[in-house]
């Protein structure tokens, strides 16, 4: 009873401890440090980044209390059963320990399961599509640079779609970015789907604090589903290396108000980029390996 009263003491106050500690961390540090959670005021970026954080967080979590065990275990055998004073030759040796095997196959089997499932929930989520989105745009990689068209629709091409054509960063002598950035607009708090594809290679569309990404490929569609939830202005670059000037493939987000989004797509229809921007501009536009062209296909 001495010793459960000793350990319900020692408890109390390390529970006052982390919890003080936790309380003075920042958004950041109790987020992992992962990119999107610098103001403790802010809402998450979009409706996913806090499960993305938790998967991560948590994963953490768990790695370190088994390493935490697993070095004190190493040390307890390196103190316990070291060489002493006046001993020769070696120690009495062990076959084996059923109990002790039979744990370090289980525990690890269990971890892994583990990380399988929660991973695998959290993914099922992220790569649920919206159906009916409120929003529905086509974000085109291309060597080095991006392309975005506002569908009216749906995410497929119709004569009522604008869109906005960028070129790569352009840099000064000192490595400065010195010139306007492709910029992809976003309503806040309205359901997005983008549809992902490349003119040329294989590119990694990023947007690096809504915390996840998707490869671009040619022939072959990829869809990505959320919702932005806070407004402000988000950096973004092609994940995958696309060749020579693959550090250059920045591009820029604003998620903003939908009456700023309304506003902004006018003045790319007044600019008369209006339509199927493949129309403006065709590279590649054929099946990979075959040289025909999609239209012709269809």
């Amino acid at each position: 009873m001495r010793v459960k009263r000793h350990l319900r003491w020692a408890v109390v106050p390390m529970g006052i401890a982390t919890a003080v500690i936790l309380a003075a961390c920042t958004p950041t540090e109790l987020n992992g440090y992962l990119p999107g959670f610098e103001d403790a005021d802010a809402k998450p970026a979009t409706n996913h980044t806090e499960m993305v954080s938790g998967l991560w967080v948590n994963s953490w979590i768990v790695l370190l209390v088994v390493g935490v065990i697993t070095w004190a275990l190493m040390g307890f055998a390196a103190v316990a059963y070291r060489r002493r004073k006046g001993q020769s030759g070696l120690p009495v040796q062990l076959r084996y320990n059923m109990p002790i095997e039979i744990f370090y196959t289980v525990v690890p089997l269990i971890l892994v399961m583990g990380f399988f499932a929660f991973t695998a929930r959290d993914q099922v989520i992220l790569e649920t599509q919206y159906e009916d989105p409120d929003v529905c745009i086509s974000a085109i990689g291309k060597q080095w640079a991006w392309d975005f068209q506002y569908n009216e629709t749906d995410c497929e091409a119709d004569q009522a779609a604008v869109w906005s054509m960028g070129v790569q960063a352009q840099t000064d002598e000192q490595g400065n970015i010195v010139s306007e950035l492709p910029t992809l607009y976003l309503p806040v708090d309205k359901e997005v789907k983008l549809k992902l594809n490349s003119r040329d290679v294989i590119h990694s569309f990023w947007i690096i604090d809504f915390l996840y990404k998707k490869d671009m490929y040619i022939g072959k569609d990829n869809y990505w589903s959320f919702t932005p939830t806070r407004v402000g202005e988000y950096d973004g670059k092609c994940a995958e290396l696309c060749g020579q000037y693959h550090s250059m493939m920045l591009f820029k987000v604003k998620v903003v108000e939908q009456a700023d989004y309304d506003a902004y797509l006018e003045t790319l229809r007044a600019a008369g980029q209006t339509g199927d921007i493949n129309d403006a501009y065709d590279r590649l536009q054929n099946l990979p390996g075959t040289g025909a062209s999609s239209e012709g296909e269809n």
